[in-house]
């Protein structure tokens, strides 16, 4: 199983709409996914209208088996949701070390999927040392503009720190410019300057596009709610370019 975590420490960049679209994007080409979001906010439950009985934080006190929690969204498509009361188990998570990857450890025994893919919270805390050291990938999507394109060394930081610490050995294997506006000259000069700096890197850009706003209201993928949209062709492209990514994993 291929896993991914979509992580920036930044908030505002697009992390949700990427995990949402990219695993339905994938889950469309044949392939089974399963979508986990580790973050307290609980976007994914919001943009998809599932309003889980259980979540991941029942999973993990005990409460019932984590497959309980799973959610069927469509043909090969599942979703683990969180809420809130996800922060109470990170107090604990921090507090005691010995639990300290607890999520990390229940969700590594979950199989029969080609992929899981992780949307990660915007910090630096458990939860995400929990995701980072599951996933062998990490997708970092940034925002084309000079605050997104300063947080990207720290994230190479980051990660090799992780990897350090538990001895891991995740990987950044794209970084995803979003909110892209070709009649923007910061964008343009941003997006220029990460292409340069990580060329190996780099996916097409995600455009600017209202269609990827909306889409949440009706609590539908991109590909559901405006398949005619940019919004659709560039996370389209993304699903080509990560599947084709497969043989090098």
């Amino acid at each position: 199983m291929r896993t991914i975590c979509i992580f920036n420490y930044k908030g505002g960049v697009g992390k949700t709409t990427t995990a949402i679209n990219l695993a339905a994007g994938i889950s469309r080409r044949d392939k089974k996914v399963l979508l986990v979001d580790l973050d307290p906010q609980g976007n994914i439950d919001a943009s998809l209208k599932v309003n889980a009985e259980y979540d991941l934080y029942d999973a993990a006190v005990g409460k019932l088996p984590l497959q309980q929690c799973i959610i069927h969204i469509a043909e090969n498509f599942d979703i683990i949701t969180s809420k809130e009361n996800l922060v109470k188990l990170e107090h604990y998570l921090v507090k005691d070390d010995s639990s300290r990857l607890l999520l990390k450890d229940m969700l590594s025994k979950v199989n029969g999927y080609d992929y899981m893919i992780i949307d990660c919270p915007p910090s630096l805390g458990v939860l995400n040392q929990n995701a980072l050291t599951l996933g062998q990938e990490a997708f970092v999507p940034v925002a084309t503009d000079f605050l997104g394109y300063d947080a990207l060394g720290k994230m190479e930081e980051i990660v090799s720190k992780i990897n350090e610490h538990y001895g891991h050995n995740i990987r950044i294997s794209k970084i995803i410019p979003t909110l892209f506006d070709r009649r923007n000259k910061i964008c343009k000069n941003m997006l220029a300057k990460m292409q340069q700096d990580f060329p190996a890197l780099m996916s097409y850009p995600i455009r600017y596009n209202s269609k990827l706003k909306e889409a949440p209201m009706s609590g539908k993928s991109i590909f559901n709610y405006a398949k005619s949209s940019a919004g659709a062709e560039d996370y389209g492209r993304l699903v080509d370019d990560v599947i084709e990514m497969e043989w090098a994993v």
